[in-house]
This record gives structure tokens, C-alpha cells and sequence, in this order.
């Protein structure tokens, strides 16, 4: 089943991300589903578009400890597929704000990263 392209090539929105996850070690792009995806080893860490009716969003792993707190804020939900597997999607449409989504994909990779892949990022100072 092909699965419709949810952003332009150049969407602004997309290459913010995308710059924001390829800054992390060893990370790979890929596109499955209509929608940009950055993985940690074999790990998707952040979704973009995590569903048609919020294209810009972005789904993640949340620390576990946190996601209760996340969920109080109206702007994040549990996304229908991604969901059941702990993930959580963060609406970012109406104004974003790029300093959360940085700690949001930052904690993401951390849940999901390879150990050598997490003493590389610790060893760079972030």
C-alpha cells in the first residue's frame, strides 16, 4: 500500500527536525509511511507528521517517569499507532516552540540509543 507524502520537499518544519535529529551520533533518515523518520541504530527515535491531521508534529519516546506529565499538556497525545508502543506525539502547528522539541527529541534518543551511540553523544558535550 502506497501512503500519501504528508510534507513538501522543503517544508521548513521537516528540515528544522531534520537538522535537529542528524546533529545526534550515528543517526540515519528514513521514510516509511508518507513521513520522515530518524533512528538510533535500528530505533526510530522522532516521527515527523505523526498523523495527516497534525503534519507538523512529531512523535517520540518519552522517559517513562515523564509521560504522565506530558500528557497533561494538551498539546501532546498518545498517537494511534505509535501509542500502544509508549510513544507520544507533540502538536506543533500553531507556534513552535523549538527549544521543547530539541529537549523532546534529545530525551527520545537517549530512550532509544545504543550504548556506544550514548557515551559518543555524552563524549561531545550535549
Amino acid at each position: 500500500m502506497e501512503h500519501p507524502v504528508v510534507h513538501a520537499p522543503d517544508d521548513p518544519f521537516v528540515e528544522r527536525v531534520r537538522r535537529l535529529c542528524l546533529a545526534y551520533p550515528e543517526t540515519v533518515e528514513s521514510f516509511g509511511h508518507g513521513r520522515p523518520s530518524f533512528k538510533a541504530g535500528k530505533r526510530v527515535f522522532v516521527t515527523v507528521g505523526s498523523e495527516m491531521r497534525v503534519p507538523h508534529s512529531i512523535t517520540f519516546t518519552p522517559a517513562e517517569e515523564e509521560r504522565g506529565a506530558w500528557m497533561e499538556d494538551e498539546r501532546f497525545w498518545s498517537p494511534k499507532y505509535d501509542g500502544p508502543a509508549g510513544k507520544l506525539a507533540f502538536d506543533a502547528s500553531h507556534d513552535p516552540d523549538w527549544q521543547l522539541i530539541a529537549e523532546l527529541i534529545d530525551m527520545s534518543y537517549r530512550q532509544v540509543a545504543l550504548q556506544r551511540q550514548l557515551r559518543a553523544l555524552d563524549t561531545a558535550g550535549r
